[in-house]
């Protein structure tokens, strides 16, 4: 007789784990018991030594798919003569965590009973199982039980209740499980700006929650029916619908109809910015996209993100040009709760999807919210009573050469932790930065990164942050000690850990922005030695107290060298230049000296009336023009130059529509056509240079070594511009000429520096034909590339970095400390 008992950690809840462990136990006629903790999940076995030896070599390789082990502690103790085997009531362990399952799209068996007429379930808008459903958005506290859930105001009925305690059965403990009978109802309430019909399918938040255990199934059907055959009817007469999804409300309206997304866009005030697509079918998708066998894998998979895709050359015409103006690609996903599939399935076609809220606010989670919010917005609102604890927006994906890139993580991957190679001596909070904000909590070796939170730019936003980090502290059951933030002193997350710090008396780490990217691709691969990092993006604090933005650094997790950057020019207007790329193109002709060049006519021409001189006395005058390397502020002056965008629709619009004019990428011109200058940065500073605009010395890491010139680049655009060439082959040819710049410059530094590995990090390499090429080069090269894929490359990313930037130099403080005499 051999008896063991095991610590499995990981994702262990919520995922039919238990039910495995039994149907494992009672197949190697094994006795003892399974049970959920707070530190995850326990086991003992006992009875021959073979069989149990089988039951330990079975374990993983026949565990849930929704599961992830991360590692299994097994210890021999005595036999306890079990007479049978057992799912024993969980246990919470104060102190003690462990993972949650993210949630999960619907599953293939629960979708079979969906439109199986014979089902008891058929056309319940709330189907799940242990496989598949709401997780994180619906816990509040470890262990993951239905009494830390929303579903405790809904007590099973008899039939749920069997199927919930039966370990046979896949619906076993699977904490949101319900029916007609006894689950979450829909209600149908009509906006302000379409008065309706009262109806008694209406919510309102003087109802009181009464659970109704016994409610007669067929007459539910038939309510649940109406509501959705009344809200398809809206949508194919051009109406608005909010409808309340897994992690908040949603706005859709169909794709094919031009007025109804013009209607869209105006109410939500969301101008330019392409909207994601619902298509019912992947058949449907294929109509209309180019797709690979990766992008059929994420589109149907457990997870179902909005996938970025190319549209074909011939595809139908029939959707509102609205959508994704001037784009190649489009973001599609496919139905991945029930209701979406009710509703796709009944309407016929696709639906345009996206977040339920005003543009800029964080989307609306609770009924009463949307009703106050959404009135506005929608003509219908689709709610339900199972309430939502987690606000989270579509995740939105990208597969490049058969890689996954995450764009924008949440639903469905967060909050995976990732792990570092280096664990932390303390407790460690990285808050992010203004844009694409995420937090990051570091203990030891896990990093739990949240989902994506949205840009921190007003009191809501800031509001929601504050609810998901106090969330995962209290989940994850982390405190922490130590708090990493951005340099910038005006972002509202370093204002917010400055006044934690005050109240908590925390230790803070400020992180530099481009730092925090090069670390957070390092870590993310576990890689600890120096590498040369590319950090090209839009706006970052730099140390010389400009904004920096087109960075190659030699770094790595403690500390960084600026190797070389791009030729600082002015912003005129700070942030309004940003918004105008008119004004960073005139800002940048006038570093240049190229505003006489006959080029640069066509763009002067369609300034306003005294804009240009206005433009350059601010300049001259030194009045609101801040100097910046940024990369993307040169892909914006590029698109204002050639025509493509004087205005931004939205946050990075004019390099998107820059890139989009130059697919497709086959042949991209005549190779070195443009060609940047690289030139050693001037050593001969005074005193007076060596001191920043904040009066703060410029410590020596932050001089750049080399400077990027792209005043050749711009002068033969400009010269192109005056021969009448196409603005899409002067897009191509400066996406060439930037490519080009990367491999020269990470083959100076791999020279210079005898490093062989190069990170991408920041939002320049959200641009599919600069990634794709990029790392091409690079390899072609003999370098060894690293490119984010858990996180994503923009600024989503930068709070894992800021964690492994300060949680490296707390060990470093520690090992010092240990070694000083």
């Amino acid at each position: 007789m051999k008896a063991i008992e095991m610590h499995i950690t990981g994702v262990v809840q919520g995922v039919g784990f238990r039910p495995f462990v039994y149907t494992l136990a009672r197949t190697y006629h094994l006795t003892g018991w399974v049970r959920n903790d707070s530190d995850g999940v326990h086991v003992v076995v006992e009875g021959p030594a073979q069989l149990v030896d089988a039951f330990v070599a079975a374990f993983e390789d026949k565990a849930p798919p929704a599961s992830r082990i991360e590692h299994i502690a097994i210890r021999p103790i005595e036999p306890a003569d079990h007479a049978t085997f057992e799912i024993r009531a969980s246990q919470n362990i104060e102190g003690e965590r462990t993972l949650i399952s993210p949630d999960r799209a619907l599953c293939e068996e629960c979708e079979a009973e969906l439109f199986d007429p014979k089902d008891r379930r058929s056309r319940y808008p709330f189907i799940n199982c242990t496989n598949c459903g709401p997780r994180f958005t619906i816990i509040e506290d470890i262990p993951y039980d239905r009494s830390a859930t929303p579903m405790r105001d809904f007590p099973l009925c008899e039939a749920c209740q069997t199927e919930y305690s039966d370990p046979t059965d896949r619906r076993f403990h699977a904490q949101p499980d319900a029916c007609f009978e006894c689950g979450p109802r829909l209600y149908l309430n009509w906006g302000e700006l379409d008065p309706h019909l009262s109806s008694s399918w209406t919510w309102s938040p003087l109802m009181e929650k009464v659970p109704r255990p016994h409610r007669d199934r067929d007459e539910e059907m038939a309510r649940s029916n109406s509501i959705i055959l009344e809200v398809v009817e809206a949508l194919h007469e051009d109406k608005i619908v909010a409808l309340k999804g897994l992690g908040g409300f949603l706005l859709c309206c169909d794709a094919k109809s031009p007025s109804a997304v013009d209607k869209l866009r105006n109410r939500k005030h969301r101008w330019g910015k392409p909207l994601a697509v619902m298509f019912p079918t992947l058949k449907e998708i294929v109509r209309y996209c180019e797709l690979t066998q990766r992008d059929v894998e994420l589109l149907t998979g457990a997870v179902r993100p909005i996938v970025l895709l190319r549209l074909k050359a011939d595809a139908p015409d029939d959707l509102a040009p609205g959508i994704a103006p001037g784009l190649h690609e489009l973001g599609v996903m496919l139905p991945y709760t029930p209701l979406h599939a009710l509703i796709l399935d009944e309407f016929g076609g696709p639906l345009v999807m996206t977040s339920g809220n005003m543009s800029e606010e964080p989307i609306c989670t609770d009924n009463a919210q949307a009703l106050e919010k959404l009135a506005p917005i929608a003509d219908a609102i689709l709610l339900h009573d199972r309430d939502i604890f987690s606000r989270y927006d579509d995740s939105v994906v990208r597969v490049v050469d058969g890689k996954t890139y995450m764009l924008r993580r949440a639903r469905g991957f967060a909050p995976e932790p990732l792990h570092t190679a280096i664990a932390s001596p303390s407790a460690v909070l990285a808050v992010g930065p203004e844009q694409k904000n995420t937090f990051t909590l570091l203990q030891g070796n896990d990093a739990f990164t949240s989902q994506h939170i949205g840009d921190l730019e007003s009191i809501e936003s800031l509001e929601s942050f504050e609810e998901a980090e106090a969330l995962y502290e209290h989940l994850f059951r982390i405190k922490p000690q130590v708090v990493a933030h951005d340099l910038h002193p005006e972002y509202l997350s370093t204002k917010w850990a400055d006044a934690l710090a005050r109240a908590e008396d925390v230790r803070l780490i400020g992180v530099q922005h481009h730092h925090a990217h090069v670390a957070s691709v390092a870590a993310e691969h576990s890689y600890t030695d120096p590498v040369i990092g590319f950090a090209l993006d839009g706006t970052g604090y730099g140390e010389d107290g400009t904004i920096w933005g087109g960075e190659v650094l030699i770094a790595d997790q403690n500390r960084y060298q600026r190797f070389a950057s791009l030729r600082p020019f002015p912003l005129p207007g700070g942030a309004a230049a940003v918004k105008r790329p008119a004004r960073t193109a005139v800002g940048l002709l006038h570093e240049l000296d190229l505003l006489g060049h006959p080029g640069a006519r066509f763009l002067l021409s369609r300034l306003a009336e005294d804009e240009q001189s206005t433009i350059v006395t601010m300049i001259e005058q030194d009045l609101n023009s801040p100097k910046t390397s940024s990369a993307g502020r040169l892909f914006d002056a590029v698109a204002a130059l050639i025509g493509v965008a004087d205005d931004a629709a939205y946050e990075g619009s004019a390099a998107i529509l820059l890139e989009s004019m130059s697919l497709p990428l086959g042949e991209i011109g005549p190779p070195l056509t443009y060609r940047f200058v690289i030139t050693e940065a001037d050593d001969t500073a005074t005193s007076e240079q060596d001191i920043a605009p904040n009066g703060r010395p410029i410590p020596p890491y932050a001089k750049a070594r080399y400077l990027i010139d792209p005043e050749p680049v711009i002068a033969a655009i400009l010269d192109d511009l005056d021969r009448g060439v196409e603005p899409k082959e002067l897009s191509r040819r400066f996406h060439f000429a930037l490519v080009t710049l990367i491999g020269e410059m990470a083959t100076k530094a791999a020279r210079e520096s005898g490093l062989n590995t190069v990170v991408l990090g920041g939002g320049c390499f959200m641009n599919r034909m600069l990634l794709e090429r990029t790392v091409k080069t690079l390899q072609d090269k003999g370098l060894y590339v690293l490119v984010a894929e858990k996180l994503p490359v923009n600024d989503g990313g930068v709070s894992f970095g800021q964690a492994v930037v300060a949680s490296t130099r707390l060990e470093l403080e520690r090992v010092s400390a240990d070694t000083e005499p």
